[in-house]
């Protein structure tokens, strides 16, 4: 590169003059970095022209700012290592000029057009609160990686112009909490009838070409297409067998969640503008609901969606898609971890509102996690090395789940986590029974700093019965 990656270039390196200049002028107006200047201006271009197509992008992935932030995102988000057994600790093991090193070259071969990505490395994960299940992870390398991460930074402020408000997953600025206040409310206005609905195989289903032109609509950069057509290409290795990736974007890249939001954006748009006929949609990523009036309603949504999810490659599960009826708690389901349930009102008896709690899955998930990190195998450590180790987990479980309507559900964990502590401390001092009522008490724990989930609730929804 000619400019070093510590020394950031500015909006007037490359690109189309109208946007260097505008991204300046938004530079030292709003007081923001020259890289947030530059998304400020693509996603206002966006806005206001939704038919835009943009031609100069593919010379962005380069500029300093661009790349150190990609660097940024991926070393913060860690990883494993992908085919090239390259990791992130081992570049960062060189030091800044390593990191830079590599920054440089990844940036030279992207300009001249030399760079070729990797196949992705194939592992199959546990699946939470599914025992025995596993489902395939993608790993690119890391070179991949944050490239991948740079081409996520110039184009997601294009297409984050044209999402429907109805997608709330990977989304700056949206999250899993906004999309279930939405459900909360429509169901407490009357839409008592759910289409809990389920893509089959979202992420390795969807059609290459189906997608890229999707992308075509907004992107003209004949070089930046090449790009992410090449990164659905890249291919699989799995024990160390090589086989070509002909649909799909698989999971674990950074790029892929933008690019099942532009897929399905088509889902979006058919729901959308039928929603006076059928209802309120809420998606997250490939996980959606519909809420309805009627149950007539709830399956119309069910036809559209599987009208426009076909010219995609991808249709509904026909085992997990189901239209369920919420009225006076006659059926409930899962969303995003939460089981929602209509609840009668202790204050207005006979009326009935949408609460949430843990479901089961994510309650055997987090007893699963206390279990394996109390097992006996640990009673050489110390009880402060074993609560260090756990407190983080039961922290991070209740910062998700406390918006709701967990008290009950929170009580039972504490209570697990009691036993599982006590059951631990019996095994490493050699003592039999079980009568941690008088030997192991809460004041015992709390003396330990066990980190206790009762009344860290934040209550979204007053006046009904759990």
């Amino acid at each position: 590169m000619s400019k070093r990656l510590d020394q950031p270039t500015n909006a007037n390196e490359s690109g189309d003059e109208r946007t260097r200049l505008r991204a300046s002028d938004i530079a030292r107006d709003e007081g923001v970095t020259s890289l947030q200047a530059l998304q400020r201006v693509l996603y206002r271009s966006a806005k206001q022209d939704p038919t835009r197509r943009f031609h100069a992008l593919y010379d962005k992935l380069t500029r300093s700012d661009v790349m150190w932030q990609a660097w940024i995102n991926v070393a913060t988000n860690q990883g494993a290592p992908g085919v090239d057994g390259v990791s992130i600790d081992s570049v960062k093991a060189a030091g800044y000029e390593g990191v830079m090193s590599f920054l440089d070259e990844l940036s030279a071969e992207v300009k001249d057009q030399s760079y070729r990505p990797q196949p992705l490395r194939r592992v199959n994960i546990p699946k939470a609160g599914k025992p025995g299940q596993t489902r395939p992870l993608g790993i690119p390398a890391l070179r991949d990686r944050v490239l991948m991460s740079a081409a996520k930074l110039i184009l997601e402020p294009i297409f984050e112009a044209q999402f429907s408000p109805v997608s709330f997953g990977f989304r700056p600025k949206r999250s899993a909490h906004d999309a279930l206040e939405v459900i909360r409310l429509a169901a407490n206005s009357g839409a008592h009838w759910v289409l809990d609905a389920d893509i089959k195989s979202c992420f390795d289903e969807i059609d290459h070409e189906a997608l890229m032109a999707l992308i075509e609509r907004r992107v003209s950069d004949r070089a930046m297409l090449k790009l992410l057509r090449s990164w659905l290409r890249a291919g699989i290795i799995e024990g160390g067998v090589y086989s070509d990736s002909d649909s799909g974007t698989p999971q674990g890249s950074p790029i892929s969640p933008l690019l099942c939001n532009v897929a399905l954006s088509v889902l979006d748009e058919a729901l959308a503008e039928a929603s006076l006929q059928t209802g309120k949609c809420v998606r997250y990523a490939d996980d959606w609901v519909v809420l309805c009036p009627t149950k007539e309603r709830a399956e119309m949504a069910r036809s559209i969606a599987e009208t426009a999810l076909a010219p995609l490659g991808l249709r509904l599960h026909p085992d997990k898609t189901r239209i369920v009826h919420l009225t006076r708690g006659a059926e409930g389901f899962d969303f995003l971890g939460f089981h929602l349930h209509m609840v009668e009102s202790w204050k207005w008896r006979g009326r009935y509102y949408l609460q949430r709690w843990p479901s089961n899955r994510a309650m055997a998930s987090i007893r699963a996690k206390v279990r394996e990190m109390t097992d006996r195998r640990y009673v050489g450590l110390s009880l402060d090395a074993v609560i260090d180790r756990l407190n983080p987990v039961l922290r991070g479980w209740s910062g998700y789940f406390r918006f709701g309507n967990s008290t009950r559900k929170f009580s039972v964990i504490d209570s697990y986590v009691a036993e599982r502590m006590a059951i631990l401390a019996s095994n490493k001092y050699g003592l039999s029974g079980r009568n941690w009522t008088t030997r192991f008490t809460y004041a015992w724990l709390q003396n330990l700093g066990i980190y206790r989930l009762t009344g860290k609730v934040t209550y979204g929804t007053a006046h009904a019965l759990q």
